[in-house]
């Protein structure tokens, strides 16, 4: 009796081996599967619920104890992997009824809704059941490749194991890449689960994956809605006109005339009369949706190469701006990494700006970096100071809550170029401050536009 229901669940092995075709397409189709989920899961949640876009960490030790509780489960005397689909849909409904988002947008930088409120459940509710849905549903694809994985001698095991799963990176990265939104993604992980599954399992199993794939649908299909290789994107019409952009939930960004901006926040002007003149060449790195672009061409600048890192945010400036910054035979656009490109252009600018570059993603899902975290070091400056012209100045400004933060840019810039930059700030609880310096300075001046003084 112990040995017939042993051997139940590498009965029903055999007999999806017989439909993939052999035992080692199963392993790799597992792997794959095990790998694409995860990474799935990994961004799909940071894009719905706002604790989780600066801490995917969590999601991934999450993931990580799920495949080593399914792997201690290979010689278990009862398969749950024929319940994946099940815990899959059922995580993926519980994110798409609870979503967790700011409900407000603006300009202004947002750390877990400390401006505005948020929707969804609490903090203290959320993350738990996340984490334990997350690792559920990881548990269970990882019982699966682990049953097929002590089919085989270790080596030959670990071996297609790192195959399928290198797969699943690439197929995912590719995903992303294009814009794919989750819908796609949904729809690859259907499928392989289908494939995979025994043939009685297969006839409840459609209906659930049916499910799942329309809640990631209906997702998918919001007007104001895209995907770029990094966020989910929603922009919002403002009564003023202006556009705001949302990424992951979080207000990122505002379109709107140049005009307006210069009005509005006298900062970005100042930038220009931080100069000796008006600078010929500016080098414009987080050139976002072309805002910055067009206050540079209206301050007179006679050639800007504007450095914008995600695709989909770029190509939203080119269709949506209303200054069409981006298409003004002065601008030069280039889809990259502004570090990378520092490295790589031979050219030189009276001024190079950082213009607001905040992320709110991780360099990868094994990182707690985000994306600046190689624009703000003193390399980064040393490269930008090198591609200045004689008499060029450099400058940045963002949105800075803390007072620490602003004083240890200030202290990276005063290492590179020897002497302290020139502060200028307005705002109180998110100040927008504008640090600029020079390898021949004008004299530093520190002031704040809200009459207060650092």
């Amino acid at each position: 009796m112990r040995k017939s229901k042993g051997a139940e669940p590498d009965q029903l092995n055999e007999t999806v081996d017989a439909r993939l075709g052999l035992p080692k397409i199963r392993l790799l189709a597992l792997s794959f599967l095990m790998l694409f989920v995860e990474l799935a899961l990994i961004r799909w949640t940071g894009s719905n619920i706002l604790y989780l876009s600066y801490f995917s960490n969590f999601i991934l030790l999450a993931s990580f104890l799920g495949i080593g509780l399914g792997f201690l489960r290979s010689d278990a005397r009862r398969d749950l992997f024929r319940f994946a689909p099940v815990g899959l849909a059922a995580l993926i409904a519980f994110v798409r009824i609870f979503p967790v988002e700011i409900d407000r947008s603006g300009t202004e930088l947002v750390f877990f809704g400390a401006l505005g409120t948020k929707s969804g459940l609490p903090p203290w509710l959320t993350l738990p059941v996340l984490f334990l849905g997350v690792a559920g549903v990881m548990t269970l694809i990882g019982e699966g490749v682990a049953r097929t994985f002590r089919r085989f001698a270790p080596l030959e095991a670990y071996r297609l194991d790192i195959l399928g799963s290198l797969a699943g990176i690439v197929a995912f990265s590719i995903l992303s890449f294009l814009g794919a939104p989750p819908l796609a993604w949904g729809a690859v992980v259907a499928v392989l689960l289908v494939l995979l599954a025994g043939r009685r399992s297969r006839l409840w199993q459609l209906p659930v994956l049916a499910v799942m794939v329309v809640l990631l649908g209906l997702e998918s299909l919001v007007p104001t809605d895209s995907w770029s290789p990094y966020y989910k994107i929603r922009l919002i019409k403002q009564p003023s006109g202006a556009v705001s952009l949302l990424v992951n939930g979080i207000p990122h960004q505002t379109m709107e005339p140049a005009e307006r901006r210069l009005t509005t926040l006298t900062l970005y002007g100042l930038v220009y009369q931080r100069t000796r003149s008006i600078p010929k060449s500016v080098l414009i790195v987080g050139a976002g949706t072309g805002v910055d672009v067009a206050v540079a061409l209206k301050q007179g600048v006679q050639h800007i190469d504007a450095v914008e890192i995600d695709p989909r945010i770029h190509a939203i400036g080119e269709q949506q701006n209303p200054d069409r910054p981006f298409q003004d035979e002065r601008v030069t656009s280039y889809v990259d990494d502004g570090r990378s490109f520092l490295e790589q252009t031979t050219r030189r600018y009276d001024l190079i700006l950082f213009a607001l570059p905040d992320s709110l993603t991780l360099v990868a899902g094994q990182s707690s970096l985000r994306l600046e975290s190689y624009l703000f070091t003193a390399e980064a400056m040393q490269a930008a100071r090198r591609h200045l012209t004689d008499g060029g100045a450099f400058g940045e400004y963002n949105y800075y809550r803390e007072d620490w933060l602003v004083d240890r840019l200030a202290g990276t810039l005063q290492q590179v170029y020897g002497h302290p930059p020139c502060l200028d700030s307005t705002g109180h609880f998110a100040r927008l401050a504008l640090l600029m310096d020079s390898p021949s300075p004008v004299p530093p001046v520190s002031r704040d536009l809200a009459a207060s003084t650092r």
